[in-house]
């Protein structure tokens, strides 16, 4: 029971990051002055480890509040 509840918060976590993602993508798709030209791939690079940070980070504090105490 508990695994399946630690696997729908984790899918509702990796849902919200990807939206909040997708949104952030469609932002800055739109460019700022006519002639700017796109973000580097190093960008790309930079924001797809700091959604892998973010999502480790989310999955780590619900594996945290998750841990109960032994009754030994």
């Amino acid at each position: 029971m508990f695994g399946l509840i630690g696997l729908v918060l984790a899918l509702v976590v990796v849902g919200l990051l990807a939206k909040q993602q997708l949104s952030r993508t469609a932002i800055a798709k739109q460019p700022a002055a006519p002639g700017a030209s796109a973000p580097a791939a190093v960008d790309a690079r930079t924001q797809a480890q700091q959604v892998q940070q973010q999502v480790k980070d989310a999955l780590d504090a619900a594996a945290q509040a998750r841990k109960m105490p032994d009754d030994n």
